[in-house]
């Protein structure tokens, strides 16, 4: 492995997971010298862009090659959360109190979105926002105890599973999906799970979670370990209809955000219930990403179907994130060597020259499609949430 940097105190579940599962933050961690080489650039870009920009006008979504300033989305936009989360996982990281201060500001306006049942993504938005809020300050437990009861409403016990998207009527290819579970649900999970524990939150959130789990470990993924990015289900019978894709070059692709996912949230689950089956398939999802990925070339094309087509940094950062705890939880060395040598590719070729954004080469959508090749909030935000586990 690398020589080796010390950045500070390190909090071991970082950005997931209810607080009674983290463990007690270690007093130093060990990440390579082009990480630590990186991290003051991405303080000084967090805090510009904190301090400069309003939450009111939006919040930081992506960044075009060149541009100096965020395209921002409003509150309601599934990534809202990420820059809060940043902001929360630079206090984890330095733990100078100005962070705190940032953060409260960028998370209160999401306050809002609480009591939505429109979405799945409550986890992405409340989780990583009031969630670490909760965790790192002990404010925001009812934020997240009511964000978990509107997720819940979306729990179908014929399914087994999270709707993820309201599709009917749709004029596109998914109005035909009736039920459809995408697997950037899993990531959504831990917000029921970090609820369950709280004042007020339902102990049967976290089985539901587990559940939902469950049912995307033989649904969504392949038994070679790839992940398709939906499952399709009869909501009146539950069964399962087909694999499809919406992410992705086609049906029988691995999207590679995708895999990240599956990767990050079966690991994640599996550390939360302790259930073997989820942490079996959080195995077979990473050691089909080792076996796609190499040393010096740990960051894949945007589908692996697609190689030589354009780098996606946030599959990268999101799978070392997910390696980080897999590796922890398995006592397996290659996962967190994976998750290193991903780090220091990321921090040594794709970091952006200028800009807001830490990452460079983020790939939001098809290549047809925009957000390809930028910046994007959600990169930044798992490369330090890989930087915070890697204890």
């Amino acid at each position: 492995m690398a020589a080796v940097v010390l950045v500070g105190a390190l909090l071991v579940g970082c950005g997931s997971g209810p607080a009674a599962e983290q463990a007690s933050a270690p007093t130093a961690e060990a990440v390579t010298p082009a990480v630590g080489k990186v991290l003051p650039t991405a303080w000084e870009r967090l805090a510009a862009s904190a301090d400069r920009l309003d939450p009111a006008q939006g919040y930081p979504r992506s960044v075009e090659g060149g541009a100096s300033t965020w395209t921002t989305k409003p509150v309601d936009d599934w990534t809202s959360g990420f820059f809060p989360g940043q902001l929360w996982l630079a206090h984890t990281l330095t733990k100078d109190p100005a962070w705190v201060a940032r953060a409260q500001r960028w998370t209160a306006p999401i306050a809002g979105q609480v009591t939505r049942t429109d979405t799945h993504d409550l986890g992405f938005v409340v989780g990583d926002s009031f969630g670490e809020q909760q965790q790192q300050t002990g404010q925001g437990a009812q934020e997240v105890v009511t964000a978990a009861r509107s997720l819940a409403t979306r729990y179908s016990p014929a399914v087994k599973a999270i709707k993820s998207w309201d599709t009917d009527g749709d004029d596109d290819k998914r109005g035909s999906w009736r039920f459809p579970v995408i697997i950037d649900t899993m990531m959504n999970l831990p917000l029921l799970d970090q609820a369950a524990a709280l004042p007020g939150g339902d102990p049967a959130w976290r089985d539901l979670a587990t559940q939902h789990a469950r049912t995307a470990s033989t649904t969504n993924m392949r038994p070679d370990g790839s992940v398709a990015h939906v499952a399709v289900f009869d909501p009146d019978t539950g069964a399962f209809v087909k694999r499809d894709t919406w992410q992705g070059a086609d049906p029988e692709s691995t999207w590679s955000r995708g895999q990240g996912w599956a990767i990050h949230g079966f690991a994640e689950q599996a550390r939360v219930s302790g259930d073997p089956e989820l942490r079996a398939a959080a195995v077979k999802a990473a050691d089909w990403w080792l076996a796609h990925t190499a040393p010096g070339a740990r960051v894949p094309s945007w589908d692996f179907s697609k190689p030589g087509e354009e780098r996606d940094t946030s599959a990268a950062a999101v799978a070392a994130a997910g390696l980080m705890d897999l590796g922890r939880q398995t006592g397996d060395a290659r996962y967190r060597q994976a998750a290193v040598e991903t780090l220091d590719e990321l921090a040594t070729r794709d970091v952006a020259p200028s800009g807001p954004a830490l990452l460079a080469h983020a790939v939001g959508g098809k290549p047809q499609d925009s957000e390809v090749d930028v910046g994007m909030v959600y990169a930044d935000y798992y490369f330090l949430e890989a930087v915070a586990r890697a204890s």
